[in-house]
């Protein structure tokens, strides 16, 4: 899993811009598209600009990224007749076309992660706030104390954690940690949510929020001075 940000005017989810987004693993930032902002966030992996609309100002972003940050892989994402626009003036390691499919949105990112070096290891970790997720190790700590998680409980807070402040449906959860073959009910997702909850604690419970007749999300909340790692 990769730590992208997501470059973008949009005001609503990733997946308003790249819909594939929401079928991958990786951890998606947005933020507004200024080359700036980029430079102090530290765990950025790879850089997605969306280049849908106003592509003089995009295509702007791209070479001020290249100047600040030389080594971090951006792509620009495309409309299909906005691919008439792209010249070399853009500073972009690879393109897409917003309707791309999850197999070539994963793969493009895969090959440039893997030419500009990423560290995978680092990768296959999520932190947030006071959170930390070892994907590889299958644990889970908060504040330094490892929860005691099952397979499932484990999956589903990885699953909402590597996707910060999108909301997810019951049945979008269900398919997406569960599997398409399981055959329970959505009570089953209300369930684990609440276990979940129960062994974050009080403190960091809200880590987990409900939106009302729709489902879950995740709440990251800032990491404070004392926190242990």
């Amino acid at each position: 899993m990769a730590h992208l940000l997501l470059l973008t005017i949009a005001r609503g989810a990733s997946v308003e811009v790249l819909p594939a987004l929401g079928a991958l693993a990786h951890r998606v930032r947005v933020i507004a598209p200024e080359a700036s902002a980029v430079a102090t966030r530290t765990d950025t992996d790879l850089v997605l600009l969306d280049a849908r609309s106003d592509l003089v100002a995009m295509r702007g972003v791209s070479t001020s990224l290249e100047k600040l940050l030389p080594d971090l892989p951006v792509i620009g994402v495309f409309t299909e007749g906005g691919l008439v626009a792209l010249t070399t003036q853009w500073a972009v390691s690879d393109v897409l076309v917003d309707t791309a499919g999850p197999a070539e949105v994963d793969a493009r990112i895969r090959l440039a992660l893997a030419r500009s070096g990423a560290d995978e290891e680092r990768t296959a970790r999520i932190t947030a706030g006071e959170l930390v997720i070892d994907e590889d190790a299958y644990w889970a700590r908060i504040r330094g104390t490892t929860l005691d998680l099952t397979y499932k409980e484990f999956e589903l807070l990885k699953h909402l954690a590597g996707h910060p402040g999108r909301v997810f449906t019951r049945d979008q959860l269900l398919q997406e940690v569960w599997g398409y073959d399981y055959f329970g009910g959505t009570r089953t997702v209300d369930v684990h949510v609440r276990r979940l909850r129960a062994k974050l604690g009080p403190e960091h419970d809200a880590l987990i929020g409900t939106v009302r007749n729709v489902g879950y999300r995740f709440v990251e909340q800032p990491r404070r001075p004392d926190a242990a790692r």
